[in-house]
């Protein structure tokens, strides 16, 4: 093969002599060819390749077929399935309705047409989207085989292209990936093990709640609605590759004790129930150290919760599945002392309730000192945790159904009536403000929230609500100094 724009420079026959000649030709190892111009009295050396030429089609094609996958293969359509599986979910739970109502109906074997109507399309509805999801799940099935190909195609091309490669520069280039990557966890190492950033409360940048919108997610847990007490959420300050993990806490014993926790991979996934990983505190249920209670939150994998039968914050480490303590003041309201509750009843075992923002943890309880009165406290997430910064509040603690922060700003709910929860008090722990007009309404799709957290990673707010798991969005106003 012609090298384009190669070319020795000419040269008179009479100046080089034989030997010379000869030691050009040793020196380049390349086959050339020589002409003589009687007319200039010079010489022209043509250089030739003597190896085979590099196949340009093959990277060609390799970077097609490349481009295709890209193009066939998309963030969307992999999560299609999700999006049919939760919509075929809520249809089959619709159809339960009103199969109920149906069933009300009766009168003496007398169906009303229009309801029978109604059933007959929504099976309809259902069957069309069990279709689809078929249809859609071959198709998967099918691009992945073809995928598979397709790469190991392109794997055995780059293997055979590479030996093109002389110089060895795609195996220095791994060498640098391989560092590099070396690098990029020793970084994350060290970002995992350091204390979160603190922020000031109050100065987050959201401003002032104004609304609570939804739910845009709800679902009954997979342990149905015999057991109408948990708490469920996100780390609110995960480790690097936990960021979309859920977890999941339901009080199996007497609706009040716990001794587990259950995560899932996922938002869909904890909500077919699928896949969970479960990890246990003690091998008994109730026992020293075990969750008392349904408020509990996740942070910095660490789960904080109520020990069983004291006064005390417990910190249960996912990892070393270790157990460290804290005492709140001896005359703290626990074994249903100080509950969250309203007129018609009382939610067993919540005298503390435990809370994340964006600055931390935190927990909220009441004392006789108090005269049970909300008291909060600020919560360092060392090994074992310690009480920092200390609030103290003019609001009733059994007068509440829950309470949760943003911001800095602690948040209570109390129960309107069956189909609402209204947000009615603030306090702001930078500038001590209480509030009671606040009139923010949460609608609810059953009777009683049990528990509800704040997660400053998505600003959503996660609520259990017998049996059910839900989460809701907020909005705020433009932030002002």
């Amino acid at each position: 093969m012609r090298l384009p724009g190669y070319r020795i420079p000419t040269c008179p026959i009479s100046d080089m002599s034989q030997s010379n000649l000869f030691t050009l030709m040793v020196v380049i190892p390349l086959i050339f060819s020589q002409s003589h111009s009687a007319k200039e009295k010079d010489c022209v050396c043509e250089l030739q390749n003597s190896g085979p030429a590099f196949p340009v089609n093959k990277l060609n094609n390799v970077e097609f077929t490349a481009t295709q996958c890209t193009w066939n293969i998309t963030s969307e359509k992999m999560t299609e399935v999700d999006r049919l599986v939760l919509g075929l979910q809520h249809r089959i739970r619709q159809l339960l309705d009103n199969v109920s109502m149906l069933e009300k109906e009766d009168n003496g074997n007398l169906y009303a047409a229009v309801s029978l109507r109604i059933i007959e399309l929504e099976l309809a509805e259902i069957q069309d989207l069990l279709d689809k999801l078929n249809r859609t799940t071959n198709s998967y099935q099918q691009l992945s085989v073809q995928a598979a190909a397709e790469l190991q195609d392109m794997e055995n091309t780059m293997t055979e292209l590479e030996k093109f490669d002389h110089m060895q520069v795609m195996v220095k280039q791994r060498e640098n990936q391989r560092i590099k990557r070396d690098l990029e966890h020793c970084k994350a190492e060290l970002n995992s093990t350091s204390p979160a950033p603190t922020l000031s409360p109050g100065h987050c940048g959201l401003g002032s709640m104004v609304n609570v919108s939804g739910p845009k997610t709800y679902s009954l847990t997979v342990y149905g609605t015999s057991y109408s007490f948990g708490a469920w959420g996100r780390d609110a300050n995960p480790a690097p590759g936990d960021e979309n993990k859920y977890w999941l806490v339901v009080l199996s014993s007497s609706n009040a004790f716990g001794n587990f926790i259950r995560q899932y991979s996922s938002l869909s996934t904890i909500i077919l129930g699928i896949g969970p990983t479960d990890t246990y505190i003690s091998s008994s249920n109730p026992t020293t150290n075990t969750i008392q209670g349904p408020n509990m939150v996740m942070y910095s994998n660490a789960l904080y919760y109520n020990c069983y039968n004291t006064y005390s914050v417990c910190r249960f480490n996912m990892t070393t599945r270790s157990v460290s303590t804290v005492a709140l003041p001896s005359d703290t309201g626990y074994n249903n002392k100080f509950p969250f509750g309203h007129l018609a009843t009382s939610y067993s075992y919540t005298d503390m309730d435990f809370a994340t923002d964006e600055s931390g943890v935190y927990v909220i309880y009441a004392t006789t000192s108090n005269y049970g009165n909300v008291i909060i406290s600020k919560v360092e997430t060392s090994n074992p945790p310690v009480f920092n910064q200390t609030w103290f509040t003019s609001l009733h603690k059994k007068t509440v159904t829950n309470t949760f922060m943003v911001c800095g700003v602690l948040y209570a709910t109390r129960y309107v009536d069956k189909e609402i929860e209204e947000i009615f008090y603030t306090y702001d722990t930078k500038t001590n403000e209480e509030r009671y007009d606040l009139r923010i309404h949460i609608k609810k799709l059953q009777t009683n929230i049990k528990y509800i957290n704040y997660d400053p990673r998505d600003n959503l707010l996660y609520v259990f609500s017998d049996a059910y798991i839900a989460t809701y969005e907020i909005s705020f106003s433009k932030f002002t100094d």
